[in-house]
């Protein structure tokens, strides 16, 4: 079985996230991943900004559509991570979607942070890139 590696990636705030950064970075098909989530988000009018932050010493990806934070993203060594943010009101409806079981039953029981709950996807292949745009279309359509 392969070993999974955490290490965040794009940790250098003078290194600017880009295609060339992407593919020297990823194994080509995190990198596929990466353009289709990047082609997805240019499709639906979603923008996604790169900022570095010094916090947490890594670049983030912030994804808003109309001025409404949608999704995080962020590059590690074996996936891409993307944070979403609901409410209580929210979480129902993300329930009644159809994405891996495993990840709604702890998103079922995840405590607020705040007023929010954190739904982090691990985005490494196909099935979860499908859950990915899932998750995303629920929450651009207002939900």
């Amino acid at each position: 079985m392969k070993e999974e590696n955490f290490n965040q990636l794009l940790r250098n705030p003078d290194q600017e996230p880009s295609d060339t950064l992407f593919k020297s970075i990823l194994d080509e098909s995190l990198y596929e991943i990466m353009k289709k989530i990047e082609q997805n988000f240019i499709t639906t009018g979603i923008i996604l900004e790169w900022r570095y932050y010094k916090d947490g010493k890594a670049w983030l990806g912030k994804a808003t559509y109309r001025k409404r934070t949608m999704v995080w993203i962020s590059i590690w060594a074996n996936f891409i991570k993307a944070s979403f943010y609901f409410t209580e009101k929210t979480r129902p409806g993300v329930l009644d979607l159809s994405f891996n079981e495993k990840i709604k039953s702890a998103f079922s029981s995840t405590r607020p942070t705040g007023k929010l709950i954190p739904l982090i996807l691990d985005i490494k292949d196909e099935e979860t890139y499908q859950d990915f745009k899932t998750l995303l279309n629920f929450k651009k359509n207002g939900k």
